[in-house]
């Protein structure tokens, strides 16, 4: 059956002619179809206009959005929301003012999360992680990616990519996977840490491949973490296997981490608070998305990535949640979207391009999600009766969100 949504406000984002991604002053030029129309058919969008060409009888259910806009989903590139538990009694270390480096010497932090996650069963972990996804939907995400990383064992982390792989049969979500057994040194490997990248390399990157658990391999490139030798052996045994790089990079210094994920062709380098002059030139040309996660410096109150500075000189920019239990308990896009305008200094339309359209392209989704286009999967919401465009960033205290649709299904 089709359905249609007339009377719109505002149509957010609606491509005559698809883009991968939207770059530099390209980002303040956000398309808005005004008093407009979109019809759906089979999960996807068949078309739009403006009102005075709307048919007379449209055949299938019809929406009518006066006085609200209608978005893209957003697209959330950057999670970790297969976990067990919280870890709240780390947040109030870090309010004491122990920095994130050491409360993780101390086994807190990523290694705290392995541990629960090691004692949790993969029903209860599939629960937790399904009650997380319901909460984003609502806020209106329409797409996510999830990593690995809280295992750090062989075991542990095919439960959590199978976790995974149940959540995209469950979820009207569209969810891509990452594998991120190269997330922490294991407390039993410190000081021996070559030998755990050999068990990355030799045994958990076949066993993902062999069951096809994963999209993309990723790898914490950074002070305290992986060297870029380490990780280069590691996104090279990851490319044998036909995983595609994505890269935490430069959050907790000018580690060589988006030099690394540039010269192996990744799809996007995460995080970026560490960023100059230097890294924004290894960026320029590239297929690489440069992503930021304003959730996680907010939270752990660190320098915040040269958002602005990018933009300028040219660069596409996302913006993702990074929701987790230790850095960012959030997978607010709303809230992102704020932040991007409010710490970050993006236009509403460079914030919208972030969390949507740029988004997408981090995924490798933005063939099928991100804008409103015919032929892209239907992946959208209606907003509650707002006045503007610029209203979704303004008000960041409340759900703007007031139907969400998935693969062309009301929720």
């Amino acid at each position: 059956m089709n359905l249609w949504i007339s009377n719109i406000r505002g149509l957010v984002l609606a491509e005559e002619k698809p883009r991968k991604w939207a770059a530099g002053k390209e980002m303040q030029e956000l398309p808005v179809m005004r008093n407009a129309w979109v019809k759906i058919s089979n999960g996807r969008i068949d078309d739009f206009g403006l009102m005075e060409n709307f048919p007379e009888n449209p055949q299938g259910q019809v929406i009518r959005a006066e006085g609200r806009f209608v978005f893209p989903s957003f697209c959330d590139s950057h999670t970790h929301l297969v976990y067990a538990g919280s870890r709240e009694i780390e947040y109030i270390d870090k309010i004491r003012g122990l920095s994130y480096e050491e409360i993780a010497r101390r086994g807190g932090g990523i290694l705290n999360s392995a541990l629960k996650l090691h004692l949790t069963s993969e029903e209860d972990l599939l629960q937790q992680a399904a009650s997380r996804l319901d909460e984003i939907i609502h806020f209106g995400t329409g797409a996510v990616e999830i990593k690995s990383g809280y295992g750090l064992t062989v075991e542990d982390e095919l439960k959590m990519l199978r976790v995974i792989r149940k959540l995209k049969e469950i979820s009207p979500l569209t969810i891509v996977s990452t594998f991120l057994g190269a997330h922490a040194v294991p407390m039993e490997y410190k000081g021996r840490q070559p030998e755990y990248v050999d068990l990355i390399i030799r045994e958990m990157i076949p066993k993902v491949a062999a069951e096809k658990l994963a999209d993309f391999i990723d790898v914490f490139c950074d002070r305290g973490f992986f060297t870029v030798e380490e990780t280069a052996r590691m996104l090279e045994a990851g490319a044998k296997y036909g995983l595609k790089p994505k890269i935490h990079a430069n959050e907790m210094d000018n580690s060589g981490g988006i030099q690394i994920g540039v010269k192996y062709g990744a799809l996007s380098v995460d995080h970026l608070e560490y960023t100059g002059d230097e890294e924004i030139r290894c960026l320029k040309g590239t297929q690489t998305m440069p992503t930021i996660l304003p959730g996680a410096a907010f939270f752990l109150n660190m320098d915040r990535a040269p958002a602005r500075k990018m933009i300028e000189a040219g660069l596409p920019v996302a913006f993702a949640s990074d929701f987790n239990p230790g850095s960012s308990p959030s997978g607010n896009m709303q809230l992102v979207l704020s932040m991007a305008c409010i710490n970050y200094r993006l236009l509403p339309e460079e914030a919208i391009h972030a969390t949507t359209l740029n988004t997408a392209y981090a995924m490798g989704l933005s063939h099928e999600a991100g804008s409103i286009a015919r032929g892209k999967r239907a992946n959208l919401f209606i907003t509650k009766p707002i006045p503007t465009v610029e209203f979704m960033p303004y008000s960041f205290g409340s759900n703007k969100v007031e139907t969400v649709i998935l693969k062309g299904k009301v929720y």
